[in-house]
């Protein structure tokens, strides 16, 4: 069991994040979709929705300066990639390359005291199907509600 043991079982216990994660992959088209606790140290699969084999699993870990969500989690901004190799900023990032996906989109999920929990986030090794802008409210919606939700537990993070 992880340190983190106690954010994934709280994410798990939000009974509509199976069906938002579902949601997300639907109207981006994109096979993988995760809820994410990421700290400075750390970036840690809360629950996901793997239809491509990414091969990701509740309470599995990847190394935080892998990640985007590293930069997410700095900044406070969300990142949308319709095609990493058609976006000059990310087409010679070291993270589309690592895990090898061409689509991608996440979202901080930040409590209702203003910490940052995690991120919102989805992938595809194919080209997103819609452009993202245009669903990124809808993945906002959601990271509202996995954080006010996560808020009334008790405030992890």
């Amino acid at each position: 069991m992880t340190s983190h043991f106690s954010e994934v079982e709280a994410v798990r216990a939000i009974p509509s994040v199976d069906a938002m994660l579902a949601e997300v992959c639907q109207i981006t088209g994109m096979g993988f979709a995760a809820v994410a606790h990421v700290t400075s140290e750390r970036w840690v699969a809360c629950q996901v929705l793997d239809k491509i084999e990414f091969g990701l699993n509740p309470g599995d870990e990847l190394k935080i300066k892998t990640t985007i969500c590293d930069e997410i989690r700095a900044s406070g901004q969300a990142v949308f990639i319709d095609e990493v190799a058609s976006d000059p900023h990310w087409r010679a990032h070291h993270t589309p390359a690592l895990y090898g996906f061409k689509s991608y989109v996440s979202v901080p999920i930040v409590l209702e005291d203003g910490r940052f929990f995690g991120t919102l986030c989805a992938i595809d090794p194919a080209r997103s199907s819609v452009t993202l802008s245009t669903v990124l409210p809808q993945i906002e919606a959601h990271a509202r509600e996995i954080a006010r939700a996560l808020s009334h537990q008790g405030g992890h993070a």
